[in-house]
C-alpha cells in the first residue's frame, strides 16, 4: 500500500514538473490567451505589441510578432514557446535552438477554440481551457440570439488606409475573422464576396457598395482608445463621400484596433461592441 502511494506521489510530482513554468508568447492574441487561462505568472516574455492585459506590458520583450528576436527568446530559457502559424518557418528556427514550440492557428473562431484547447493541454490546464471555450461559446450565442431579433445592417469594416485620406483602403472580406464577428453581431459585410481575407478596394467600390455603417480602424496606429478628437477627424475624412448612407446618417465609427484585430478570448467583447455599433442609432 505504501509503495503504491509513493508511486502516485512520484507520478504527480513528475506531471507538475513537466508543466511549463516559463512560457514565451510571440503574439498579442497568444498573450491574452495565456492570461485568460490563468498562466500570467508563467509568462516570461511577450512582444512589444502585447498590451492586454495591462500587466503583460511589464514582461520582458522579445521583439515583434512577425519576426521575433530568437536570441532574446532563448535567453529567457523558456520551456514552452507559443507561436501563431506563419510563413517564416519560425517553429523550425526555434526548434533548432532546442526549444519546445507549440504552433497554433487563430484565423477564425473555430481555430480560436482549437488553439485554446492546444495551449491548455500543453500547459497542463486542460480543464481551464474547456471552461474558457464554453464561456466564449455561450457569450457569442447570446449576442447572436440578440441580433437575430433585429434587422441586419450593411457594414464596411476598414482595417487600413492612408492616414487622413480615402485611398489605400483595406477592408475585411469573407475569409476574415472579422467577417464572422460582423455576422454574429447582426451585420452584413458589404465586401463578404471578396475572396481575400483583407482585400484592397477602390473608393469607387466603396461608394457603389453604399454601406449603412462604416467601422474605421484604418489610421488608429497603436492607440488603445478613441478620443472625441479622433472620432471627429475620422468623420471629417469620410465627409468627402457624402453620398454614402453611413456618412449621410453619421454612422461612421472610429474604433480602437486591439479589440478587433486580436483573435482571442476577447472575441465576445468584440462581438458585443460590434452589436452596439450596428444597432444603436446616432443621437
Amino acid at each position: 500500500m505504501k509503495t503504491r502511494r509513493a508511486a502516485l506521489v512520484l507520478l504527480c510530482a513528475t506531471l507538475v514538473s513537466a508543466q511549463p513554468q516559463r512560457i514565451v508568447s510571440t503574439a498579442p492574441s497568444l498573450t491574452e490567451l495565456l492570461y485568460a487561462l490563468g498562466l500570467g505568472d508563467q509568462v516570461v516574455g511577450v512582444t512589444r505589441f502585447c498590451r492586454y492585459p495591462p500587466e503583460a506590458m511589464k514582461k520582458p520583450k522579445i521583439g515583434d510578432f512577425i519576426n521575433p528576436n530568437l536570441e532574446a527568446i532563448a535567453a529567457l530559457k523558456p520551456n514552452l514557446v507559443v507561436i501563431q502559424t506563419n510563413p517564416v518557418r519560425l517553429a523550425a528556427r526555434l526548434q533548432a535552438l532546442r526549444l519546445h514550440v507549440l504552433e497554433v492557428d487563430q484565423q477564425d473562431i473555430a481555430a480560436i477554440y482549437t488553439s485554446i484547447r492546444q495551449v491548455g493541454e500543453a500547459a497542463g490546464v486542460a480543464d481551464r481551457a474547456t471552461k474558457l471555450i464554453d464561456s466564449i461559446r455561450s457569450g457569442l450565442d447570446a449576442v447572436r440570439a440578440q441580433a437575430a431579433r433585429l434587422p441586419r445592417t450593411r457594414v464596411m469594416f476598414v482595417v487600413g488606409r492612408t492616414p487622413g485620406r480615402l485611398d489605400g483602403l483595406i477592408v475585411a472580406g469573407k475569409a476574415s475573422y472579422l467577417n464572422e464577428v460582423i455576422e454574429i453581431a447582426g451585420g452584413e459585410n458589404v465586401f463578404r464576396d471578396a475572396s481575400a481575407a483583407y482585400p484592397e478596394v477602390s473608393l469607387e467600390e466603396v461608394i457603389a457598395r453604399n454601406a449603412g455603417v462604416i467601422v474605421d480602424i484604418g489610421d488608429m496606429g497603436d492607440d488603445v482608445a478613441v478620443t472625441p478628437e479622433h472620432q471627429r477627424a475620422v468623420m471629417a475624412v469620410w465627409q468627402r463621400v457624402p453620398s454614402v448612407e453611413a456618412v449621410k446618417r453619421h454612422r461612421v465609427f472610429a474604433l480602437a484596433p486591439d479589440q478587433y484585430l486580436v483573435p482571442g478570448p476577447r472575441v465576445v467583447d468584440a462581438a458585443r461592441a460590434m452589436f452596439n455599433v450596428l444597432h444603436t442609432e446616432p443621437k
